[in-house]
């Protein structure tokens, strides 16, 4: 580990993001250009006595994963990202299409939307990151581990991922997120993690299995997506999308028309946030 190095580097990083660049509100007593430690620490979900360590340098020796929270953080690019955990003292980690490090362009999209339900999704389904509209609306998607990790894998084997969803649409749905699945099958081929969970559910999910055999493929219209919420009732909401290619990964976003009920609910939600979820 090069620790005067991982510092000077974190401090560097540190002092070029601007608040605007992760959604904080810049206010009026900022004297300096840069973040604060501890709004770094507060974006990489640690304390700011650790961070705080880390760089002046005198604190413990950060793992892999506190690694990547810090890339995540401050918005560093995969090049940079490869650089910290050189600091480190770690291997690269793989360079997975689809993996967990998010294209720091479209975090910075992501930081002006907290009034709004977005999130961040790989071309596994797995949710990388969510605002706090998305979490009060779909609840905490990133809290799974394992297979379950997938929304795709929790659909075709929990019953209890359907709940959010109007009954009648269960079978669009499912049809859906196979042809999803198709696609990046297709595109990441038989060697892929795609391909491990899709061998995961023709072995657990006799539906999956089935829809999987028709080679469904998606088409170029996304219908409004319904929603049950427990408390707000149901919900229909357009689903928009922002792809980075390189990163195999999409940026969701949820609205609704202006004027309908679906709209009014949004804006509760935006008012009492997850106190709903």
């Amino acid at each position: 580990m090069d620790r005067a190095g991982l510092a000077a580097f974190l401090r560097a990083r540190r002092e070029v993001l601007q608040p605007e660049d992760v959604g904080l509100p810049r206010g009026r007593r900022r004297r300096t250009g840069g973040l604060r430690r501890e709004e770094v620490a507060a974006l990489c979900d640690m304390s700011a006595d650790y961070y705080g360590r880390i760089e002046q340098p005198r604190g413990p020796n950060p793992s892999e994963q506190m690694l990547a929270a810090l890339a995540r953080g401050l918005r560093l690019s995969i090049e940079e990202r490869d650089h910290l955990f050189r600091l480190g003292g770690y291997a690269l980690p793989r360079r997975v299409p689809g993996g967990d490090h998010i294209n720091p362009g479209i975090m910075r999209v992501l930081d002006r939307l907290e009034d709004t339900p977005a999130q961040v999704v790989n071309n596994r389904g797995e949710t990388l990151r969510q605002t706090r509209m998305a979490v009060a609306l779909l609840g905490d998607e990133t809290a799974f581990t394992g297979p379950a990790r997938s929304l795709h894998y929790r659909w075709f084997t929990d019953p209890a991922s359907r709940l959010l969803r109007p009954e009648s649409d269960h079978a669009a749905h499912s049809r859906l997120l196979a042809a999803d699945l198709h696609g990046a099958y297709t595109r990441d081929g038989k060697d892929s993690p795609v391909a491990e969970l899709v061998e995961a559910l023709l072995t657990a999910s006799p539906e999956f299995a089935s829809l999987w055999r028709e080679r469904p493929v998606l088409g170029p219209y996304c219908a409004p997506k319904r929603f049950g919420h427990p408390r707000l009732g149901l919900l229909e909401l357009h689903c928009q999308t922002l792809v980075d290619p390189d990163q195999s990964q999409t940026l969701l976003v949820f609205t609704a028309a202006p004027g309908s009920e679906s709209h009014d609910k949004l804006q509760l939600l935006s008012v009492i946030g997850d106190q709903l979820g």
